[in-house]
């Protein structure tokens, strides 16, 4: 029987297939007991399951390597550390050795116990972890039951139906076929929608009572955009969906004939459109959709999933190849932002404070390691040889940080010099303002930097003391607030009085929905996805520039957000 959901729409698009529902990771498992003689075995069996589990997660990891948004090595990397960590192997085989329970049933009780520390703890970002216990023992629990099964399972043409889904999840599933993905929780701002956006894999969250009405093999129809999912459509619903699917078809084709075309708005104002990247495929993509260089290239992914540092040379090569792939485009590399939810194998990054959002992260971290910081510019101003390289340090919150940074650049200068290393012309140095006070606080940087680029993901976090990822928030979080468009608006005509280029890097120069808004304001350097510049591209090419900083006062005295989104429906 045809059944309409609503929910909001997390990563556009549309999708018809079937239902597979994944039901919550409860691990409803009956309490199984070994015989003595069956331990050994069962022990074995446990472990082949974790080992699957382990080899899932690494070949994932090199399959996405440098492909796909950072989130999702974070998240992989995370997971596999869970699965590696002492506390919970130890007890595993503790209750199967000792208590003789069955592989099932200790995979459950040490889910339980684990979770109840979660549970305790006072801190809301280490309560969050449980969910990704959940995921990693599900994990071991599917593939211990796949080998028994000896069947994996393609997802060609299914929608994934679930509770809610990890990032890893999410790029799995996307690789096995699974055409979208529906969820009863979750976020539109969560690292999983930033992913599936990435992907282009439609994904609709919050869909109230999805998992009492949805059955697996029912046909399904989603609309990420419009927020709707339609259980077993009627022919008027089907007719919807595929003329919704022509209509897409044109505009990807529309799209794709802005591929070389100028970044302009209707009024002959040129915009310039960077892109955010971290790999050789991000790289070349940028490249091929027209854009004006890099505006952000993340170097993290060289000191993630590794135990050992990388070297200078392994760092110098890898940027070296960013500079050469944009072909004389400005390259923008920022340097290591490890920290919070970012942790390494090498033991940098620490795995346990307090609270790690506010912790020791960005140019924070590389201050405490001032040898991996020199060794990394040095890197960065070797690969300058080969064509215009700018310096980002993020994190920045005054000008001591930045002294200090000045003070090592010279440093790293200095030495190749001396030791006859070819570098480049003096390369731009940047500090992203993600931190209020740092973009409060811009007139105490200005003689220190030559542009600055905004993280609104993390700017729009603190100034309005709301997790992105906290589903509970998530009417909170919002770059639509107020004082976020108040404050972008002082960060952006400080720059303009002082001749200081101030660029967006974060999620909301990706909304092509979002465009008039920051051209009201006055952005006019836009770091972005790949993916999402050519739609970038055209939502500027059919703004009137003069127009809307003519309603930029109107803009700027909204008192909520839902003035503000009526002003962005009269544009």
């Amino acid at each position: 029987m045809r059944r309409a959901l609503r929910g909001v729409g997390a990563s556009r698009g549309i999708a018809l297939g079937r239902a597979r529902v994944c039901q919550p990771q409860a691990l409803v498992v009956k309490e199984t007991r070994i015989e003595a003689g069956e331990v050994a075995g069962e022990l074995a069996r446990l472990h082949a399951a974790l080992d699957v589990a382990r080899a899932e997660l690494r070949g994932l990891r090199e399959r996405l390597h440098g492909a796909l948004a950072q989130e999702v090595g974070e998240f992989i990397d995370l997971h596999a550390m869970i699965l590696d960590d002492p506390e919970l192997l130890q007890g595993l085989d503790d209750l199967v050795r000792t208590g003789r329970y069955g592989a099932d049933y200790a995979l459950k009780l040490q889910r339980d116990r684990l979770a109840a520390v979660f549970e305790g703890m006072d801190d809301d970002y280490f309560r969050s972890r449980r969910e990704d216990l959940d995921h990693v023992i599900g994990r071991v629990h599917a593939a211990l039951h796949r080998r028994e099964s000896g069947n994996g399972g393609g997802l060609s043409g299914e929608i994934l139906v679930c509770d809610s889904v990890a990032p890893s999840e999410l790029a799995e599933w996307q690789a096995r076929g699974a055409v979208a993905v529906v969820t009863a929780t979750g976020s539109p701002l969560s690292h999983s929608a930033i992913l599936a956006r990435s992907l282009h894999l439609p994904l609709l969250v919050n869909v109230g009572d999805l998992l009492a009405h949805a059955n697996d093999g029912d046909a399904m129809m989603v609309d990420a955009s419009s927020g709707e999912v339609v259980l077993e459509p009627n022919a008027d619903d089907l007719a919807r969906y595929h003329a919704r699917h022509a209509q897409i078809g044109r505009e990807r084709a529309q799209l794709a004939r802005l591929r070389r075309q100028p970044t302009r708005t209707r009024d002959g104002v040129d915009i310039r459109l960077y892109a955010n990247a971290e790999s050789r495929e991000d790289v070349a993509e940028a490249h091929a959709q027209g854009a004006d260089g890099v505006g952000l290239y993340r170097t993290e992914f060289l000191f993630l999933q590794r135990r050992e540092l990388p070297t200078e040379e392994e760092q110098f090569l890898a940027y070296r190849d960013l500079v050469l792939g944009m072909a004389g485009r400005v390259a923008t590399i920022r340097t290591l932002d490890l920290g919070a939810d970012k942790a390494d194998h090498t033991g940098l990054a620490l795995r346990s404070e307090p609270n790690p959002a506010l912790g020791l992260r960005g140019v924070r971290l590389s201050l405490a390691h001032p040898a991996l910081f020199l060794t990394q510019l040095r890197a960065i101003l070797r690969a300058s040889a080969y064509g215009p390289v700018r310096i980002l340090v993020p994190m920045v919150s005054g000008r001591g940080e930045m002294q200090q940074v000045c003070a090592l650049l010279d440093e790293a200068r200095a030495q190749l010099a001396d030791e006859g290393r070819q570098v480049g012309p003096l390369a731009e140095l940047g500090a992203m303002i993600e931190v209020p006070a740092a973009a409060l606080g811009l007139g105490d940087i200005v003689d220190l930097v030559d542009f600055v680029s905004v993280g609104t993901n993390d700017l729009v976090q603190y100034l309005l003391a709301t997790d992105r990822n906290h589903e509970s928030l998530a009417e909170l979080y919002t770059p639509r607030h107020p004082a976020v468009l108040r404050l972008l608006a002082e960060v952006f005509a400080f720059g303009r009085r002082n001749g200081i280029p101030v660029a967006v890097c974060g999620e909301m120069a990706g909304e092509a929905a979002n465009v008039p808004l920051l051209l009201a304001l006055g952005l006019r350097d836009f770091s972005l996805h790949p993916s999402t510049l050519l739609e970038v591209r055209k939502a500027i090419r059919e703004a009137d520039l003069g127009s809307l900083r003519r309603r930029s006062g109107t803009l700027l005295r909204c008192h909520d957000r839902a003035a503000i989104e009526r002003w962005l429906e009269r544009c």
